[in-house]
């Protein structure tokens, strides 16, 4: 009892931290798109969610020139041009925004993936692109090498996967495959799947939890600048 209302009370704490305005508000998958084919879903929208348009969103905080700017690379509003990848577009394109930190907060190692766009785009979305293979190695903090973490603003947390297993299903291996914001009073503000809502968690436990599964790897730590 004692747990939950201290937890109360850091979620309390934390609704001036970036993306507190839309803690409860549904997970959905895949809510933004071009408003037109292929995706015809809104550019922008604030009541659903997944876990990437729930941080490209807050960090525009609620504008769409921002968050265009975030979501597609050179703000040119595209399907093929917008940053699907985190691992080689997401990250490299918002270079002026974001700088992976891992190595301020614990002992590093590199995950090594190639996304295979080409690949996805015609297994997923039965596009013909001329997107060539990319290989990229991501730095993160293995579970094992994760201490308490002392961070003053929040971070964007990456979760590090390795080989997802899904790579025959979509087409390309993936790295990442969560995301939310670590704020300074240890709590994790995420869009969850398995909740179905954006929720703020007790981020040690949850990371614990995801520890327990040998092919999750560990988190990587990235500044906002």
């Amino acid at each position: 009892m004692k747990y939950i209302f201290f937890l109360m009370f850091l979620t309390a704490c934390s609704t001036n931290y970036i993306g507190g305005e839309y803690v409860g508000q549904k997970y959905v998958p895949d809510p933004l798109g071009e408003e037109k084919a292929p995706d015809v879903d809104p550019l922008i929208r604030f009541d659903a969610f997944d876990c990437m348009t729930f941080v490209e969103t807050s960090l525009a905080n609620g504008d769409l020139d921002n968050l265009i700017s975030i979501r597609y690379k050179n703000g040119q509003v595209n399907f093929l041009n917008r940053n699907h990848f985190v691992e080689t577009d997401w990250l490299k394109n918002n270079a002026n925004l974001l700088e992976n930190v891992s190595h301020q907060y614990g002992k590093t190692s590199f995950r090594t993936v190639v996304i295979d766009k080409k690949n996805w785009f015609k297994k997923v979305h039965n596009t013909e692109t001329g997107f060539l293979p990319e290989k990229v190695a991501l730095e993160y903090i293995p579970y094992e090498n994760l201490t308490d973490i002392k961070n003053e603003e929040p971070l964007i947390v990456l979760f590090i996967t390795g080989n997802s297993g899904k790579s025959d299903k979509i087409g390309t291996d993936l790295a990442v495959v969560h995301m939310g914001f670590l704020l300074p009073n240890g709590i994790l503000r995420h869009a969850s799947s398995e909740k179905g809502k954006v929720i703020d968690v007790d981020f040690k436990k949850y990371a614990s939890r995801r520890a327990k599964n040998k092919n999750n790897l560990g988190i990587a730590l990235v500044k906002i600048k």
